[in-house]
C-alpha cells in the first residue's frame, strides 16, 4: 500500500488511528493492533509476503531468547548468517549466478524469485539488534514488542533504519493530551509535506527523467546532463519526501522516528553529503560495518580499504547490479579521497568545495539510475561530447520544474525545520493546509502516484 494513494489516506490510516487512539489505556491490545496493522499494510501488496515477514520476525525472536539463556555467542552468528542469508537468496541469487555463468562463458536461466518489498530494511534493523544484543547494548523484548519494532509500518518498507531503543521506549510513554494533540498536528503536516515533495516535485521530474533515460543512444550532450541533473533531484525529492511521510505518520501515533536528512546537496564534501543524506543508512554503515573494520584506527591505508568495502557493500545493499557496486565504489573513492585531503589542512573555498561535491554526486547518480553498466557508459559519452542540441523535444515550459527544485533545495527552509521549529498554528494556515490537503487528495486519484524509488530496494 502506497503513502500517497486513496486508500491509504482516506481509509487505512484513519481506520487505523482511530483504533490505536480508543484502546489507549490497553498498552498491550493498542500494540497488538498496530502490528496486525502493520500486516495488513505489508501484505496488500502481496499476501504471499507476509508469511516471510512474520517468519523473519519470529526466527529473530527465538534467536535472541536463545542467546540470553545460554549466552552461546554462536546463536548470535548464526542469527546473523541466517539473515544474510535471507538476503542472499531473494535479492542476489540471480545477481551472483549470473556473474559466475559469465565468468565461465555460459549463460543464466534466471529463477523466478519474486523479490519482497522492504526485506533490506527490516533485515537491517534485525541485525542490528542482535549485535547489539551480543555487544550487551540490548535488552531482552518480548515477542510483541519485537514484532512492533520490526513491522511499524511507517518505517517498514523503505525505513528510516531505526534502532529498537529509538522507537521501542517510546511505546511505553505516557503522552499527555496536549503533547498528543500536538504531534499529530506536526504529523499530518509533516506527511502532507510530504506527500508534496514526492507527488508534486518528484512525480514531475520523474516526468521528464524517465523519457531521456528510455532514449540515451539519441540524446544530445545537454540532454544527457538533464537527464543526470533531473534525476539527481528527483530521487532527493521522491526519498525525501518519504521520509517526511514516514516521519510524520510516526508523529501521529506519538513516535519520533530519527531525522533521515539535511540538505545533503547543500554539503560542501562528501563526506558531509553522507552526513546528510539518507542518514539513517549511514549510521548503519558506520556502526556495523565501518568502525568493526577497523575505521581509521590502524592508518591511513586501512581507513582507506574500510571505507571502500564499506561502501561497495552499500551500493550492493541498494540492488543486485554492477552499477549499484560501482556507485559505491565512487562514493568510496570519493570519501577516502576527502578523509586523505582532510589530512593535507588545506581547505579550498567553499563555493568550489560545493562545486566538486555536487558534481561528484550527480554523476555518480547518473550510475544509479541507470539500468545497466552499459547504458551509464552511454550516458557519460553523451555527456561529454557532441552535438550540444538534440531531438527530446524538451522546451524550457517543459524544464520549469528544474530550476524551482535546485533553487528549493539549496536554498528553501527543510521540511522538518519547519514542522519542528517554525511552524506556529493559524486559523489561514490551517485553512491553506485543509485545501490543499483536498486537492492533492482528489489529485492522487488521477495522474499522480509513481512508486517510490527506494521500494526495489
Amino acid at each position: 500500500m502506497l503513502f500517497h494513494t486513496q486508500l491509504f489516506i482516506l481509509v487505512f490510516l484513519p481506520v487505523v488511528l482511530g483504533f490505536y487512539y480508543l484502546s489507549r489505556r490497553h498498552h498491550t491490545l493498542q500494540q497488538w493492533l498496530l502490528v496486525a496493522a502493520s500486516l495488513i499494510f505489508y501484505g496488500y501488496w502481496d499476501v504471499r509476503l507476509i508469511p516471510l515477514l512474520i517468519g523473519s520476525v519470529i526466527v529473530n525472536w527465538l534467536v535472541a531468547q536463545q542467546y540470553v539463556q545460554s549466552k552461546h555467542k554462536w546463536l548470535i552468528y548464526l542469527g546473523v548468517l541466517a539473515n544474510l542469508a535471507l538476503l542472499g537468496i531473494f535479492k542476489y541469487a540471480n545477481f551472483f549466478a549470473e556473474t559466475f555463468a559469465a565468468l565461465h562463458g555460459s549463460q543464466h536461466q534466471y529463477w523466478d524469485i519474486v523479490l519482497p518489498l522492504g526485506i533490506s530494511f527490516f533485515t537491517f534493523q534485525q541485525l542490528s539488534y542482535l549485535v547489539d544484543l551480543n555487544r550487551g547494548n540490548a535488552p531482552l523484548y518480548s515477542l510483541r514488542k519485537y514484532a512492533l519494532y520490526v513491522t511499524f509500518f511507517p518505517q517498514l518498507i523503505a525505513g528510516p533504519i531505526v534502532r529498537h531503543n529509538e522507537i521501542l521506549p517510546q511505546f511505553k510513554e505516557s503522552i499527555g493530551p496536549e503533547v498528543m494533540v500536538k504531534r499529530i498536528s506536526q504529523g499530518l503536516i509533516l506527511f502532507m509535506l510530504g506527500v508534496i515533495k514526492k507527488v508534486v516535485v518528484g512525480d514531475t521530474l520523474a516526468g521528464i527523467v524517465d523519457p531521456l533515460y528510455a532514449t540515451v543512444q539519441s540524446l544530445s550532450c545537454i540532454e544527457a546532463w538533464i537527464a543526470a541533473f533531473g534525476f539527481s533531484l528527483q530521487i532527493y525529492f521522491d526519498f525525501s519526501g518519504y521520509s517526511d511521510m514516514a516521519i510524520g505518520l510516526g508523529l501521529m501515533f506519538g513516535v519520533i522516528l530519527p531525522e533521515n536528512f539535511a540538505a545533503p546537496y547543500r554539503a560542501t564534501s562528501i563526506v558531509e553529503f553522507w552526513r546528510r543524506w539518507h542518514m539513517t543508512l549511514s549510521r548503519f554503515l558506520k556502526d556495523y560495518l565501518y568502525i568493526p573494520l577497523g575505521g581509521n584506527r590502524f592508518g591511513a591505508t586501512h581507513q582507506v580499504g574500510a571505507l571502500l568495502v564499506t561502501m561497495l557493500l552499500g551500493g550492493l545493499w541498494h540492488g543486485a547490479n554492477w552499477t549499484f557496486v560501482i556507485w559505491g565504489l565512487i562514493h568510496g573513492s570519493a570519501l577516502a579521497t576527502n578523509h586523505m585531503w582532510q589530512k593535507t589542512g588545506i581547505k579550498l573555498p567553499s563555493v568550489l568545495a560545493w562545486s566538486l561535491t555536487f558534481v561528484v554526486v550527480v554523476l555518480a547518480f547518473a550510475l544509479f539510475r541507470a539500468p545497466d553498466v552499459a547504458t551509464a557508459a552511454l550516458l557519460y559519452a553523451k555527456m561529454f561530447s557532441l552535438p550540444i542540441a538534440g531531438e527530446a523535444g524538451l522546451t524550457l515550459k517543459s524544464l520549469w520544474i528544474l530550476p524551482v527544485a535546485f533553487l528549493i533545495v539549496l536554498f528553501g527552509m527543510t521540511t522538518q525545520t519547519y514542522v519542528f521549529e517554525k511552524f506556529k498554528p493559524a486559523r489561514i494556515g490551517a485553512v491553506a493546509l485543509g485545501l490543499t490537503g483536498v486537492w492533492l487528495v482528489l489529485k492522487l486519484g488521477g495522474d499522480f502516484g509513481h512508486e517510490f524509488i527506494y521500494f526495489q530496494f
